[in-house]
Order: C-alpha cells, then sequence, then structure tokens
C-alpha cells in the first residue's frame, strides 16, 4: 500500500464511521420504539408473551424481563423442555470452595488479617442457559497497593506540591442576568428586553454586549436552556451542546484562559456547559453559564436571582472579608477553603498533596454517595407507603475530622500485631482500608459495605447471608459493620492507608454552615415573598458551594476537550475519544492524568463521602439518646438509598432540629402502592410525596 492509497482507506474509515454512529442513533430509536409497542400489547388483557416474542424478533425470555407480568407458567418457548433458570451466582473474589465458612453472629467484632495477595482471581461465570437472560457482567477488579519497595514509595507525598494560603485577593468579574426564553436581562439594577433572534452564542454575546457596552465577563443562564435547541438534530444531548458551543460567533474565538484564575475552553456538559469566548482583539473575555451549577430555579426570573446572589456574597462576607463569587460553587468553595489555611502552627507551610499513585488508587477505590434501588423480592410488591427522609446539609455534618499529613501503609501483618483497642482506633479514625467482607449467615437486612459492580465506578452492596467479597472502604462503615446493633459482620484487613486526624476543613465548614443558617432563617422570616424566595435560594447555593467544594478536592483525572475541523481529521489527537461530529466539526476529548493542582486532596473527599454513606447507615443524636438511619428500621422496610436520602415503607420518630446531618420528612405518599423497579418509578413517587406532603401541611 503506497501513501495515496493509505490515505484514501483513512477517508474511507471515516466515512464509515460516521455511517456506524448514525446507524447507531437510529437503531437504538427503533429498539426504544420496539419496546414501547411491547409494553402497549402488554396493556391487552389476553397479551402473551408467546405471540409478542416472536413479533419483537425477541426471546420470550426479553419480552418478559420488559413485562414481568407476561411471564408464562414456563420460560421454555421451544417444544423440547429447556431446563430451568440457574438461579444467579453471588459475585466472590474467590472459589465457593476457597472462601472462609460464613460467620455465627458473635458477640465481640469478628476481626481477622488476611494477606490481600493470597486472594485467588475471581471464579469463572456460568454460561447461561438457552433463550435465558445472560449472567451478569463480572464486577471490576479493584486495584491494590503493590508488595515491597515499589508500594511503599507511593507513601510519599508529591514534591513541591501543598496547599498554601494565597497572597492576593481573587477580582470581581462584571455579571448580568438572561432568561434567553424571555428574553429579559438583568445587570446591576437595570431590566432590559433583548431580542435574541435564533438564541445562538454568537447571538447572546451580541444582544448582551450591545445592551451592556461597558463590558460583561459573566452571563449566567436563568432560564431557556439554549445549547438545547438543537437537540432533534443529534442523536445525543452531548453533541447537541457541543454543536451549540462550537457555532461560529463573528468577533469572537474560544477563550484560552488567563490570569490566576485560568479556564481556558469549552466546557461540554450536556446540563450545565460552560461556554468561554474572546474577543478576536483580545480585549474582552466572557463566560456563558447555567445558573443551575449554583441551584434549581423553579420560574425564578432573573431579578430574584440576581437578588439571591447579591444575598449570598453579603452572607459570605461576613466570614471572609475578601470573598469573591467565582463562575461556579467548586471554585468559589475552594478559594474560600484557601482562606482559612492557618498560617501559624504545624501546617501553616501547606497542607502536603499525596503521590500522583495514592490519588489514583483513591479515585478507583472511594465512592461517592450511596445510590440503590432494592426491588421485589427484597421488599414486597405492594406498598403500604413511600415516606421519603433527606439528610438536611448532609456532608457539612462530615468535616469537623479530616485525614492530614503523610499517611502510613498498614500491612496485613502490622494490623495482626496490633491489640484489638489498637484496631478498633485505627478503623475509627482517618483510614482508607482493603478488606474481605463476610456478610452474617443470619442477615436479614439492607447491605453495608460497597463492593465493585460492573460499569464506570459503579458500585452495589451485598446483603445475601454467606456472600464473600473483596473491597475498599473508609473507617466509618467498617466500623459500623464491625459494631452494628443487629449482627456484627466478619471483617479481614488485607491493607490500609492511616492518616493522622486533623481539623483542615473544620473552620471553612462552620463558617459555611452559619452562612447557611442565617440565609434559611432570612427564607423563613422574610415578608417580603421575592427577598425570601432569593434568600432560599442563597442558602441552597451555599449547600452546592460546600457539596461541591468537597467533591473537587477529589480531583478526578483531567479529561479535556476539544474540535478539530473535519478538513483536518488527521490532526485528532490519537488517545482522543469522538464524542461527537458534524458537517464541520469533529468533537473529541481525552484523558490527561492528574493535574499538579495544589488543592488536590481526594482523601478528605473520600473521608466525607464514607462518613455520610454510614450515617445513612446508623447515626447517633447524644441529646435525644437515640438513633436514626437505615439500620434502625424493620427489615424489608428499606426502598432505596440516594446519596442524602432514604426511602422507607413506614415513617419514623427520628429527631430532627434542623441542623446538618438530621433527617427531615420530605415526603410520605399513602398506598397501596407498587415498588417501584426502576428510577424513574421511583423519582415519579418522589415527587408524588412531596406533593402530597406539602398539601397535607397546608391544609
Amino acid at each position: 500500500m503506497d501513501a495515496q492509497s493509505y490515505s484514501t482507506a483513512l477517508a474511507d474509515l471515516r466515512t464509515v464511521r460516521d455511517q456506524i454512529k448514525k446507524t447507531r442513533a437510529v437503531l437504538a430509536k427503533q429498539e426504544t420504539d420496539r419496546d414501547k409497542l411491547i409494553i402497549r400489547l402488554a396493556s391487552y388483557e389476553k397479551a402473551k408473551a408467546e405471540r409478542i416474542a416472536p413479533a419483537a424478533g425477541l426471546g420470550v425470555a426479553d419480552v418478559v424481563a420488559l413485562v414481568p407480568d407476561l411471564a408464562p407458567d414456563s420460560l421454555a418457548a421451544n417444544d423440547d423442555p429447556q431446563p430451568p433458570a440457574p438461579e444467579p451466582s453471588t459475585v466472590q473474589t474467590a472459589p465457593a470452595a476457597a472462601a472462609p465458612p460464613p460467620q455465627k453472629a458473635a458477640a465481640a467484632p469478628a476481626m481477622t488479617t488476611a494477606s490481600a495477595r493470597s486472594v485467588p482471581p475471581p471464579a469463572p461465570a456460568e454460561a447461561a442457559a438457552p433463550d435465558l437472560p445472560a449472567a451478569p457482567e463480572a464486577p471490576r477488579n479493584l486495584p491494590s497497593i503493590p508488595e515491597g519497595s515499589t508500594g511503599d514509595a507511593w507513601f510519599a507525598d508529591t514534591s513541591g506540591l501543598a496547599s498554601t494560603r494565597p497572597n492576593f485577593t481573587q477580582q470581581a468579574r462584571s455579571t448580568v442576568f438572561l432568561d434567553t426564553t424571555a428574553g429579559v436581562l438583568v445587570h446591576r439594577s437595570q431590566t432590559h428586553h433583548l431580542d435574541l433572534a435564533g438564541r445562538s452564542a454568537a447571538d447572546i454575546l451580541t444582544a448582551v454586549f450591545h445592551t451592556v457596552p461597558d463590558g460583561v465577563e459573566r452571563i449566567y443562564i436563568t432560564a431557556g436552556d439554549p445549547w438545547h435547541r438543537d437537540t432533534g438534530r443529534h442523536p445525543y444531548l452531548r453533541d447537541a451542546v457541543a454543536a451549540w458551543l462550537n457555532a461560529p460567533t463573528p468577533g469572537w474565538r474560544t477563550d484560552t484562559g488567563r490570569g490566576r484564575d485560568r479556564m481556558a475552553g469549552h466546557f461540554v456538559h450536556a446540563r450545565n456547559p460552560v461556554g468561554r469566548y474572546q474577543r478576536e482583539n483580545g480585549d474582552s473575555h466572557v463566560e456563558i453559564r447555567s445558573v443551575g451549577e449554583w441551584f434549581d430555579v423553579d420560574g425564578d426570573d432573573p431579578a430574584t436571582v440576581r437578588d439571591a446572589f447579591v444575598l449570598l456574597w453579603q452572607a459570605l462576607r461576613r466570614h471572609w472579608r475578601d470573598a469573591v463569587l467565582m463562575g461556579s460553587p467548586s471554585q468559589t468553595g475552594r478559594d474560600l477553603w484557601t482562606r482559612t489555611i492557618p498560617t501559624r502552627g504545624q501546617y501553616a507551610d501547606g497542607f502536603p498533596v499525596l503521590s500522583e499513585e495514592l490519588r489514583g488508587l483513591l479515585h478507583a477505590t472511594a465512592g461517592q454517595g450511596r445510590n440503590e434501588l432494592l426491588t421485589p423480592p427484597r421488599v414486597p410488591k405492594q406498598l403500604p407507603q413511600l415516606v421519603e427522609y433527606d439528610r438536611t446539609f448532609a456532608y457539612a455534618k462530615h468535616t469537623w475530622k479530616s485525614p492530614v499529613g503523610t499517611p502510613r501503609r498498614i500491612t496485613a501483618h502490622t494490623f495482626a500485631t496490633w491489640s484489638q483497642k489498637e484496631q478498633m482506633r485505627a478503623l475509627y479514625g482517618c483510614g482508607h482500608w482493603q478488606v474481605r467482607v463476610t456478610v452474617p449467615d443470619t442477615w436479614n437486612h439492607i447491605g453495608l459495605l460497597p463492593a465493585p459492580a460492573p460499569g464506570d465506578r459503579a458500585w452495589h452492596y451485598p446483603a445475601e447471608p454467606g456472600t464473600t467479597f473483596t473491597t475498599w472502604a473508609g473507617g466509618p462503615e467498617i466500623h459500623t459493620a464491625l459494631t452494628n446493633s443487629l449482627t456484627p459482620w466478619k471483617v479481614e484487613i488485607l491493607d490500609g492507608i492511616l492518616w493522622e486526624d486533623g481539623k483542615p476543613l473544620d473552620d471553612w465548614a462552620k463558617k459555611l454552615k452559619e452562612t447557611w443558617s442565617n440565609l434559611s432563617a432570612q427564607a423563613h422570616f422574610q415578608g417580603d415573598p421575592q427577598q425570601a424566595r432569593a434568600a432560599h435560594l442563597a442558602s441552597r447555593a451555599v449547600r452546592s458551594i460546600l457539596l461541591y467544594g468537597i467533591g473537587s478536592f477529589a480531583q478526578r483525572p483531567r479529561m479535556v476537550t476539544g474540535t478539530t475541523p473535519r478538513t483536518m481529521e488527521r490532526d485528532v489527537p490519537p488517545d482522543a475519544e469522538i464524542i461527537g461530529f458534524d458537517d464541520e466539526l469533529i468533537t473529541w476529548q481525552k484523558p490527561t492524568g492528574f493535574a499538579r493542582d495544589p488543592n488536590a486532596h481526594p482523601e478528605w473527599a473520600a473521608a466525607i463521602w464514607s462518613g455520610a454513606r454510614a450515617a445513612l447507615l446508623s447515626q447517633r443524636h447524644r441529646d435525644d439518646d437515640t438513633y436514626a438511619g437505615a439500620l434502625h428500621t424493620p427489615p424489608g422496610t428499606v426502598i432505596a438509598f440516594r446519596t442524602d436520602a432514604l426511602y422507607l415503607t413506614q415513617p419514623h420518630n427520628w429527631p430532627y432540629h434542623h441542623q446538618p446531618g438530621d433527617y427531615l420528612l420530605r415526603g410520605q405518599l399513602t398506598g397501596p402502592l407498587a415498588a417501584p423497579t426502576t428510577e424513574e418509578e421511583l423519582l415519579t413517587l418522589r415527587n408524588a410525596g412531596r406533593a402530597a406532603l406539602t398539601t397535607g401541611q397546608e391544609a
């Protein structure tokens, strides 16, 4: 093959690629239409899976999986009898013969040590029977710390990188608030009506800069979501957003960043994208952002949103004299935190940043919120009620203690040499542990510890008696598993990372909690409805500052998004993934690893997330001498977890004092109700329950 043939073949390959993506989009739509028709046919009282399956080109089992009510007496669709479907085998980290036997409930925690290297590989899954649903995918394999000096080297801090207090003041940005549906622009105390034509980025920039000739640096979209205007022309929402951001903007180009707050290029996000533009002559920089990053807007006009930001800034200034609202709550949160770094004491020179290897390990092994839906037969098919409890400002409850300093590696051997008191102190401290877990053979409640599930960063919570699995978990969850009041679980320590206990986030979180309390009180007692609403939105923004500020410490591996003209496809980076394209541009993304970020502290985010998941299981209220959480409910009454929320089949008289972490009754829907089997069904019931509770309170 010569050079010309090679180039021609590349062009042909790109054409095939484009056709495949378009065909897949068409196929996905047709499959969705087919499934809707099957569901519609199933509403006929005499519908049978045996007749629908061949019409749909599917097996009987596929139709039954879509509409369980169509299950026939036998799943055998052929004349020859088929063997019954095997029970799904429990995912274990070792073959059943090698797994330790289930442990009987004991008065003391069952804790042993073992070598992490002795865990056999996963047993091969059994082949599924013909015409039956395929066996589940194998779970992800979580990484381990290498043995010997290679692993020990991970426990050295990143040289020359530490979180230090800034010696500069952030500069405020001129900001406007724009409703792109109504064409209403609010700039300071003035309200303007704009003609936005097609609501493209170019239309918005032209109209705004014509109305505010002095210049604007940030445009918050309060309603209209203009980046979704052409969703019907693209197979995926993200493609529509990318096309909107990268459409021609005469007189402007994509911003390349400037100053200390260098944020270059567009940020492609399906719901809350960021467009960054720069004048061709370079004298103006502007961002177009969604106010949805800060709080949910429910028909609020731009003036109310403007007032919310003003109240937020004023409230923060009571605690930070140099507080500035940056583009996003995560940026604002981290900037405010850096201004609480002590100038005296042990960490006056800054908080050291972990090695890239340990940061990568935490990224892969420390999940965030618990999101789990329990379905029949684990719960009744008909629910007497659906009751929603939401932990108020939950993460703020878990910032009083965080890991600091250079961590130590605690091997299985080292842990085994400690007394039980030392072991429990370590597990109650700031640590991240690799463990082998066995569910007690008498267990009849929910799962307690996360285990890796198929999918990117997916987790599930095994609860089947006798199940054994290997995972990583934080100290709060392991402590809960070992000391829960029902039956202690067996936990074997394989390896661990242990830090000193510290309070790097305490001052920052206390100030944010006070700000939140003050704004919440204003929202409650304010006589003017618009100002009350603005105060409520401002209090929600404080929650976002803390929530996303904590998330920003996790510092995920960076993903760069870029575009390349179709005429220059050979310039697409070879390690990039193409995520969208149109007739003019190719949109791609590629990972760039971890940046040298002085404020990267995934150990803080991991500790808070672990504490929050543990509190969903059990939380002590000292002043009331009582406990709340899922483990303090009868077995079979927990329906779902959603980050900070717990869904039950019956109400509980748990104390609520308007404090962070308290369980607030958010919704209550009286049954009988069909148990939700999908997230969409759960959210539908949740919304109905919230509406029913509000109606009952107003009556």
